[in-house]
């Protein structure tokens, strides 16, 4: 098993990452228990960093389609996440994943991509020495077997300590696929620490983005949204609207290029009577529950 080794090993890549998905698993966000934040923090993420995100999927634990030793790995046929991260790894330059990988028997996660990519699962020595220097709380042996879990990692992956007071690493596979907890206070702290290790784009090749609101129903302005996305889709820009009820309509212009984006968002707001507003003003109205 790999351990990271050293900030220039990990970011050597051929290319930059360009799409990414994400893959988040718990029966608790599919039956409306918790609420998913870490696909919306991911989604953010790849904006800000030029990264096409192509699909999140949810996907439930299913304790019942396996059962897993230490040193084997036994498995029904493919779950749902065997499947789901091995056509997402064919698809995409960089996937994540988020939720499974506690100490419980439906934390599955490590095993199913052990299963996916053909390894063997094994105790990786340096977490589980982090493990218990961080949590020294008195157990039982089949307690301490449970937490051990949480180490247990697909042979061939990569473990990267991202953040010097957490024992829980990021673990990699096929070098693009990132294993995350489920915890959004971990998962957005863990991934923020990753960037660095990551062959993002440039900045140059970040998109620029505008918003710009109007009062006018979405059926007055969609003609000309419809006439005005014709004409700029070859410059590689994505107009987008998004109505508040009863309130009005944000239209979204993304694009590379800032200055164009800037030039047609004062044509927007003069066509369609609006005026263009900060980021910051549109989350603001659409948390107050305008959306």
């Amino acid at each position: 098993m790999l351990s990271v080794r050293s900030l220039a090993h990990i970011c050597t890549r051929s290319k930059h990452i360009q799409t990414a998905g994400a893959l988040i698993i718990g029966d608790e966000i599919l039956n409306g228990k918790t609420l998913d934040r870490n696909s919306n923090y991911f989604a953010r993420f790849c904006f800000d960093h030029g990264i096409d995100l192509k699909r999140v999927e949810v996907i439930a634990d299913d304790e019942h389609e396996m059962y897993v030793h230490p040193s084997l790995l036994w498995l029904a046929p493919d779950s749902p996440s065997v499947e789901a991260s091995r056509r997402m790894v064919d698809r995409y330059d960089l996937v994540v994943t988020s939720g499974g990988i506690g100490p419980t028997h439906d934390d599955i996660t490590y095993a199913s991509l052990a299963k996916a990519f053909h390894q063997q699962l094994s105790y990786h020595p340096e977490t589980l020495t982090r493990m218990a220097q961080r949590l020294s709380l008195p157990q039982n042996d089949d307690q301490r077997t449970a937490r051990m879990r949480m180490a247990l990692f697909p042979h061939a992956a990569e473990v990267l300590f991202v953040a010097p007071d957490l024992w829980v690493p990021v673990v990699r596979l096929e070098g693009k696929l990132c294993v995350f907890p489920g915890i959004p206070s971990l998962f957005q702290k863990m991934l923020d620490n990753l960037a660095p290790l990551l062959p993002l784009p440039p900045p140059h090749a970040r998109p620029s983005r505008l918003q710009v609101f109007t009062s006018l129903p979405e059926s007055s302005i969609a003609p000309y949204l419809a006439t005005l996305q014709k004409r700029v889709i070859s410059e590689g820009i994505r107009i987008g609207s998004y109505p508040l009820l009863q309130r009005g309509v944000y239209v979204s212009l993304i694009g590379v290029d800032s200055d164009r984006i800037c030039q047609l968002a004062q044509e927007v707001e003069k066509e369609i009577e609006g005026r263009i507003v900060s980021e910051e003003e549109a989350e603001a109205k659409r948390r107050s529950g305008g959306a």
